[in-house]
C-alpha cells in the first residue's frame, strides 16, 4: 500500500481467513492505517464475490499468466492487466457498464 491518500479512516479490506490476512503482522499493519478488516466466512467464497470474479478473470485473460519468467515478471504482468486493462478499459456490468476507474470518477465526483 502507498500513501498517496493517507486517510484510511472510512476503508474496509474484505479478506478470507488465509493465514497472510489472519497474522499479527498483518492486523497491526491495518490497526496503524486506520483500515477497518473483514472476513469471509470459512468454506463461504460468496461472502468475497466479487473479488473471485476478479481472480477468476485474471486466470482466463492474463496473456502470459504461467509464463512468467521471474517474480518480476509476474509482478510487472499483473500490475499491468490491473492497472492498464481492468481498471481503465474492462466494462462491469455490476457497476453499470462502467470501468472501474469511470466509476470511481463517478464516486468522487459527487463525494
Amino acid at each position: 500500500m502507498n500513501n498517496q491518500n493517507p486517510d484510511t479512516k472510512e476503508l474496509i479490506i474484505h479478506s478470507d481467513l488465509g493465514s497472510q490476512y489472519t497474522s499479527n503482522k498483518f492486523e497491526n499493519y491495518l490497526k496503524v492505517l486506520s483500515i477497518k478488516h473483514s472476513y469471509s466466512k470459512k468454506g463461504y467464497p460468496y461472502d468475497n464475490a466479487p473479488m473471485e470474479s476478479f481472480h477468476s478473470c485474471f486466470k482466463k485473460e492474463d496473456e502470459k499468466m504461467n509464463k512468467y519468467f521471474d517474480f518480476n515478471d509476474a509482478k510487472l504482468s499483473t500490475f499491468e492487466y490491473i492497472e492498464s486493462w481492468y481498471n481503465r478499459r474492462r466494462i462491469l456490468s455490476r457497476i453499470g457498464y462502467m470501468t472501474p476507474q469511470d466509476y470511481e470518477d463517478l464516486i468522487l465526483k459527487f463525494a
